[in-house]
């Protein structure tokens, strides 16, 4: 996936902690922090899960295009990152940001509010 990518400088004890997936990836979860809203899910490696620990912006990686990607860079919709946290399992990242606009790349404020599925009951 990332071979050519230098390794990360994560935190070797954060590192050794991580349950990836077969491509060395985790989900990762954006939820607004003030409000509990969820926004979009994304993927982390190791090196984006240090950039967004370092530099306070989530840094993505891009299953489709095989490259890292700044929310917002291209869009101007920044995510700034207000905590980051592993769930019990350490195989998925809640990342609590102040999101600027559109978190979905269809424009829409969360990628989860344009097809609700209906309950049985």
């Amino acid at each position: 996936m990332t071979s050519s990518v230098p390794a990360s400088s994560l935190d070797p004890a954060v590192a050794e902690r991580l349950k990836r997936d077969a491509g060395g990836l985790l989900p990762a979860i954006a939820q607004q922090y003030d409000t509990g809203e969820v926004l979009m899910l994304g993927w982390m490696d190791d090196e984006a899960l240090h950039r967004t620990l370092t530099t306070g912006r989530c840094t993505y990686w891009s299953r489709s295009r095989q490259e890292y990607w700044v929310k917002g860079d291209t869009s101007g919709h920044v995510q700034h990152v207000k905590s980051v946290a592993l769930d019990c399992d350490a195989d998925a990242i809640l990342v609590k940001v102040d999101q600027i606009g559109a978190a979905c790349h269809t424009g829409d404020r969360t990628c989860f509010d344009a097809d609700v599925l209906p309950l049985g009951k």
